[in-house]
């Protein structure tokens, strides 16, 4: 299994307000949960207002192995929200591991 995390900094404005990109960038993250079969877990969240965190949304996700999550990433779906993604986000980070 590879456990795959992605934090995301969304930009003040871009695209529209800083609000409206983590809500639309949410909802095309979630719309992707069941891109591929080797999809095991899939948790989009966004950070609570009440609480002090640096990234603003974050995917949570297990594969079955890399190779599922390769396909996920190069999946038509997957491939076509990047480039909302890359013009709202200021900052990412990313950790695959195995488990």
């Amino acid at each position: 299994m590879v456990q795959h995390i992605v934090m995301w900094k969304i930009k003040a404005t871009a695209e529209g307000s800083r609000e409206a990109n983590i809500a639309k960038a949410k909802s095309l993250l979630e719309a992707c949960s069941h891109l591929v079969p080797g999809i095991k877990r899939f948790e989009v969240a966004t950070a609570q207002a009440d609480m002090e965190c640096t990234y603003d949304l974050v995917l949570n996700s297990r594969f079955t192995d890399r190779d599922a999550l390769a396909a996920y990433q190069s999946h038509p779906s997957h491939a076509a929200i990047k480039p909302f993604m890359r013009a709202v986000v200021e900052q990412r980070q990313c950790m695959d591991y195995e488990i």
